[in-house]
């Protein structure tokens, strides 16, 4: 029979780290890093108690004694939010890190076409405003977003929120969901442009080429492919217009998590360096 002789509690106290400006706005101020040097005096370190029990054998004065190191606390999941203009590859470092991390992929439009597919009545409200060429109201949007990062599933596994909140008020409306980190993706306008630009969409088989990164294999593919209606360079600098002014809208709401990605290089590149964060949270969570 084993018995307890000392207990001991020390707590992993937390600090801000302080913050500094960032590029993307000039009337913006925000502490983006692209590194994030996590430490038990980090702001991102939790705080949490860590058990220390030390116990021996009683009948038997020849058995070693041993050292019992426990949590009093459960490791939590992680919680991301990650934003991306068109073009910024968003879509596939969405994809990248749920399949590595496990975590519930989220994003607003995916949900607002499976209520109403559903037929529940969020689903048909959103389907009145979208019938009539409207946009769905915010109450909608955040109610059915809301409920998503509230299941279970989400809570247990932790979430990728994709692409939302896109304005302040929206982001007010979800500040109970604070995430880990906000992940920024930077790429150059001309960047932008050009990829989208140079998009194409093979009607029979779905797939999409673009002319300079991604040709069509054959002269028959390339023959029978079309262009979106709003891939030219007018349009897609309008798109990108709104999106800067959505982004800069939420920011400061995210300011001590936010971290700003190199989206201009290769997709393995920007994987690197978002892998390499989401670890070193983990590793700070454990």
């Amino acid at each position: 029979m084993a018995s307890c002789c000392s207990l001991s509690f020390s707590t992993v106290s937390s600090k801000p780290n302080k913050p500094y400006s960032s590029p993307i706005s000039s009337s913006l101020q925000l502490p983006i890093t692209s590194q994030l040097p996590f430490s038990k005096k980090n702001s991102l370190y939790s705080n949490h108690t860590l058990l220390q029990t030390q116990c021996r054998k009683t009948q038997s004065p020849d058995c070693p004694s041993f050292l019992v190191v426990g949590s009093a606390k459960k490791q939590e999941p992680l919680r991301v939010m990650i934003s991306g203009a068109p073009a910024s590859g968003k879509g596939t470092q969405c994809e990248l890190i749920t399949k590595k991390y496990d975590l519930v992929h989220i994003a607003a439009g995916d949900l607002l076409r499976a209520e109403i597919a559903a037929g529940t009545e969020n689903g048909r409200r959103a389907k009145e405003y979208m019938d009539k060429g409207q946009l769905v109201p915010n109450e909608i949007v955040v109610t059915i977003v809301k409920e998503r990062l509230m299941r279970p599933d989400s809570q247990e596994k932790g979430w990728l929120l994709d692409g939302y909140p896109r304005s302040l008020s929206q982001a007010v409306a979800l500040k109970e969901f604070q995430p880990d980190l906000f992940i920024l993706l930077e790429v150059p306008e001309e960047i932008l442009v050009e990829r989208v630009v140079g998009r194409r969409l093979d009607p029979v088989t779905g797939r999409i080429y673009h002319l300079k990164y991604s040709p069509p294999e054959t002269d028959e593919i390339a023959a029978r492919l079309t262009q979106r209606f709003d891939d030219t360079e007018e349009k897609v600098k309008l798109r990108l217009h709104t999106h800067h002014q959505n982004v800069e809208s939420v920011l400061s709401m995210y300011k001590d998590t936010i971290f700003q990605v190199d989206g201009s290089v290769s997709k393995e590149e920007v994987f690197a360096q978002i892998d390499g964060a989401l670890a070193q949270l983990l590793e700070a969570k454990e």
